[in-house]
């Protein structure tokens, strides 16, 4: 069976889901990278407020190409998720973010960060971004603009396809 979700979403749908659930996502996501997260957690340790509010959202691990006539965005396929490694659990701890999506394993801190979230961690399927990007709608640049393609993006999505791949509970098809 496949789950239908809208992001942003609480605490009691991330415990309501399992490693290995499939999940049609829909609603409004945040993307980032390693370069947006190195900032994110710079501006968390000056004090100062983040220019996303994270509480309850989630971030998709993607660099989308530009959009070609016709579409909202470009190849939006999923970034190796290990490169977020470093910062996952502080966004999770101190900023309440519900979930991340990626490709690949996560490391045991972020896992326990997913657990005391709770918070859960959704693959991508690598190699799709053609395919992927069909599924958002919409794609802004909400911040880091000077990144390009590694800024903060605001997309709105429908149905995109995902797998649970960790669950709050620790449980990982990894």
């Amino acid at each position: 069976m496949t789950k239908k979700l809208v992001a942003p979403f609480d605490a009691e749908t991330v415990k309501s889901l399992h490693a290995g659930d499939r999940v049609l996502l829909s609603g409004k996501i945040w993307t980032g990278r390693d370069a947006a997260h190195k900032r994110l957690c710079a501006l968390l340790d000056e004090g100062k407020e983040l220019p996303v509010a994270l509480e309850n959202e989630l971030i998709y691990f993607v660099g989308p190409c530009p959009a070609p006539p016709g579409f909202a965005i470009g190849s939006a396929g999923p970034t190796t998720s290990g490169r977020m490694d470093a910062y996952s659990p502080r966004l999770i701890d101190a900023c309440g973010l519900a979930g991340m999506i990626g490709k690949g394993f996560r490391s045991a801190e972020v896992i326990a960060a997913m657990q005391r979230g709770p918070a859960v961690y959704f693959a991508a399927t690598g190699g799709a971004g053609a395919l992927i990007s069909r599924c958002i709608k919409k794609a802004e640049v909400a911040a880091f603009e000077d990144l390009g393609p590694e800024a903060i993006y605001r997309l709105e999505i429908e149905d995109l396809p995902l797998v649970v791949a960790i669950d709050c509970y620790g449980k990982s098809l990894y």
